[in-house]
C-alpha cells in the first residue's frame, strides 16, 4: 500500500496522497537523490505516450528528500521550480520530505540506491513496480497492467 503522505508540488499546492492524485490510475516515479534524476528521465517520453492514450491515468515525480529544515525546503523548492519551466511538469513533481527509509520501507522497496516507478489508485492499491531506468520490457509490462486494470474497471 502506498504509505498516507503530504507534500507540495513546485507550484506550492498541498497534497495528502494518495487521496489526492488525480488519476484513476497514477504513474509515480520515487526518486530519492538527485543522480536519481537522470533514472526518472528515461520513462519521460514513454509514460507521455501512456498517458496520452490513457485518459484516466495521471503521472508524477515524487523526488523524496529527508524532512529538511523549512529554510533548506525553499531553497530545494526555489532551485528544483528554477530547473523545471514547464508548468505542467511543475503541477505534477510533488515534494515529500519525510524519512527516506521508512517511507521506503512503508511501500516495500527494496533499495533507495536506484528510482522506482509505481502504478497506484486513489486509495493507496500499487498494483506495478518496477525499479530503475526504463527499458522496453517493463514499458511493456507497465501498459499490459494498465490495460488489465481498465479492463477490470477499477475506481
Amino acid at each position: 500500500m502506498f504509505p498516507r503522505i503530504q507534500g507540495s508540488n513546485l507550484q506550492g499546492r498541498a497534497f495528502h496522497l494518495p487521496a489526492d492524485f488525480e488519476g484513476r490510475l497514477n504513474v509515480v516515479m520515487i526518486a530519492f537523490t538527485e543522480p536519481q534524476q537522470y533514472e526518472v528521465y528515461t520513462w519521460v517520453d514513454f509514460l507521455a505516450r501512456l498517458r496520452s492514450e490513457t485518459p484516466d491515468l495521471a503521472v508524477y515525480e515524487l523526488p523524496t528528500v529527508p524532512a529538511f529544515s523549512v529554510f533548506q525546503r525553499m531553497m530545494l523548492d526555489y532551485w528544483m521550480r528554477a530547473g523545471i519551466p514547464d508548468p505542467h511538469t511543475r503541477a505534477t513533481t510533488i515534494t515529500l520530505y519525510t524519512d527516506q527509509a521508512a517511507f521506503a520501507r512503508a511501500l516495500n522497496l527494496p533499495t533507495m540506491r536506484t528510482m522506482h516507478t509505481l502504478l497506484v489508485d486513489r486509495m493507496g492499491t500499487v498494483y506495478w513496480h518496477a525499479a530503475g531506468a526504463f527499458t522496453p520490457q517493463k514499458g511493456a509490462q507497465l501498459s499490459e497492467q494498465v490495460r488489465a486494470l481498465q479492463e477490470e474497471n477499477i475506481r
